[in-house]
């Protein structure tokens, strides 16, 4: 009999297996987030991974612009009940599965209780079938923002070696560091000159935030100043796929096989859940 009881929670146990939420946001806009988050997922998916690619920038969310992607439907649509969250997944280039994004999002946390749990009980499904949830957050500080990236299993922090950049991706890690239950930390350096370049201005903010935020960040990596980014923005294709040899691009697939080749464990409740248990508390405050 004991030995059935323990077939029985792990059989309980597996089949609520949650994929990896890996949040993507930065300080200020204009660092390349959003190219980074696409490009990450495009990059994990060609590895042989289940990657779902959510648009959570709210009010600019872009994604399927980079994406050359058309959807009717976005996640506006859902939470206004006129669709499912299967009839709004969209299939994007390299494999990779796309919830287009909208403004409206903030009503996660306005719904009914009914509302909600149906709504929690599709995207809790979502998150059963994927490997990977890349998550293209909004930049900055915002209640929605920090949500988001607060409940991911990792957040991603993107900057350039522009002072302002790293001055506002320090304010960010900060205001995260206030966070219960916050996920691991990682750095990405991007549109650098040179490896020492991007060497300097990550020891830098890991730097500072040992000492005055007392917090481990993880150095992940960076990414070169590359002229084929923008040609892939303006062909509005992902630039691994664009230009699969560009040095950007190798870059980018070296941070995804970081990303894949250091797990973390996803929490036990639902990444959705815990969004929109934030959300609703930070309401009725």
């Amino acid at each position: 009999m004991l030995d059935q009881a323990e077939r029985l929670r792990e059989l309980a146990r597996t089949s609520r297996r949650r994929g990896r939420v890996v949040a993507v946001t930065s300080g200020k806009g204009g660092v390349g987030k959003t190219n980074l988050a696409v490009n990450l997922a495009v990059a994990s998916a060609a590895a042989g991974r289940r990657v779902t690619l959510l648009d959570v920038d709210l009010g600019l969310a872009n994604v399927d612009i980079l994406m050359n992607l058309s959807p009717r439907y976005t996640l506006a649509h859902v939470l206004s009940g006129g669709r499912s969250l299967a009839e709004i997944v969209t299939p994007g280039p390299g494999g990779v599965r796309v919830v287009p994004g909208a403004s409206g999002v903030p009503g996660l946390a306005d719904l009914d209780q009914a509302g909600r749990e149906g709504l929690l009980h599709e995207l809790g499904e979502l998150e059963e079938s994927t490997d990977l949830l890349v998550l293209d957050t909004g930049a900055g500080i915002s209640r929605n923002v920090m949500a988001f990236a607060a409940a991911a299993d990792e957040v991603v922090v993107v900057t350039t070696p522009e002072p302002t950049s790293v001055l506002d991706a320090f304010a960010t890690i900060k205001v995260l560091s206030r966070e219960d239950a916050l996920g691991r930390i990682r750095l990405v350096v991007n549109q650098c000159a040179t490896r020492a370049e991007a060497d300097a201005v990550s020891r830098r903010v890991a730097g500072a935030c040992r000492q005055f935020l007392g917090l481990g960040v993880d150095r992940m990596g960076y990414i070169m100043t590359d002229y084929h980014v923008g040609e892939a923005v303006r062909m509005r294709r992902p630039l691994v796929l664009a230009y699969p040899d560009a040095p950007a691009s190798r870059c980018i697939r070296t941070l995804a096989g970081l990303l894949a080749g250091a797990p973390s464990t996803p929490r036990p409740a639902g990444f959705f859940r815990r969004v929109v248990d934030r959300l609703a508390s930070e309401a009725r405050r």
